[in-house]
């Protein structure tokens, strides 16, 4: 690229956008400064319009920033025809005909899940979350799925600090509790949130491998918790078998 095209705003924009990565997901406006070696003003001029244009948002809690959703669309865009998305989607259409329920394929992103693939119920009740929208991952099944099978560093990382939200009369708010509770994930092989999320909803998952056997995704089924209820070991079982057939799509062998 000629030196002269070059807008110094937009290469200051991308800058601060690449900053962020699996290792550093979220900044303050100082922190940030410090590592680009800008001024705060300028740091803090770029983080408001990248916010404005959902590129970027900010925690209200920590008042820190993060990638925000609009990251997601353009990700799903490059993405559209890579390994995970063409893995799940045939999986998730035989389990979204076993069971009548809403199928989701989730992603973990620190201590929240991202769903990236959904299949809705044919029924016409319109109660779950949509593509590229985020939710707390120790109230979702996807959540713990994707929380049991991390390395216990990794799991002491993420919950250093995490004051564990109550999101509903069921939420799981002891760390003790969290972690008896992702034990039996790990050994059962599938996770249950019976209205930890949202009273009434009820969701079963279980998780994905890739041909590295790492879990790399978790994929559930959620619908009423009375209909639900009717036939949950069925349920439990076509979810950890859409699941296995996804990793098995991905590469995924026992013996590998």
């Amino acid at each position: 690229m000629i030196e002269r095209d070059r807008l110094s705003s937009v290469a200051n924009a991308a800058r601060v956008l690449k900053a962020f990565n699996s290792r550093n997901r979220e900044y303050g406006v100082s922190e940030l400064a410090r590592k680009l070696g800008m001024s705060t003003s300028t740091v803090h001029r770029l983080l408001s319009t990248l916010t404005s244009e959902h590129l970027i948002e900010q925690d209200p809690d920590s008042s820190k920033y993060r990638l925000g959703l609009a990251i997601y669309d353009l990700v799903a865009a490059v993405t559209a025809g890579f390994d995970l998305s063409h893995a799940v989607l045939q999986p998730m259409a035989v389990l979204r005909n076993q069971t009548g329920g809403t199928v989701h394929v989730a992603v973990l992103d620190g201590r929240e899940v991202v769903y990236v693939e959904r299949l809705d119920s044919p029924h016409t009740l319109r109660l779950f979350l949509e593509v590229g929208r985020r939710n707390w991952a120790h109230c979702t099944c996807t959540g713990k799925v994707l929380l049991a099978h991390l390395s216990p560093a990794e799991l002491n990382q993420i919950l250093d600090g995490w004051e564990l939200h109550l999101v509903s009369p069921k939420t799981i708010t002891d760390h003790q509790d969290l972690r008896k509770v992702l034990g039996e994930v790990k050994d059962t092989g599938f996770a249950m949130n019976d209205g930890e999320s949202e009273t009434g909803v009820l969701s079963v998952g279980a998780p994905i491998r890739d041909h590295s056997q790492n879990v790399v995704a978790a994929m559930s089924v959620v619908g009423p918790a009375d209909r639900m209820n009717e036939n949950l070991r069925a349920t439990t079982f076509a979810v950890m078998e859409a699941a296995a057939a996804a990793s098995r799509r991905l590469g995924y062998s026992k013996e590998g």
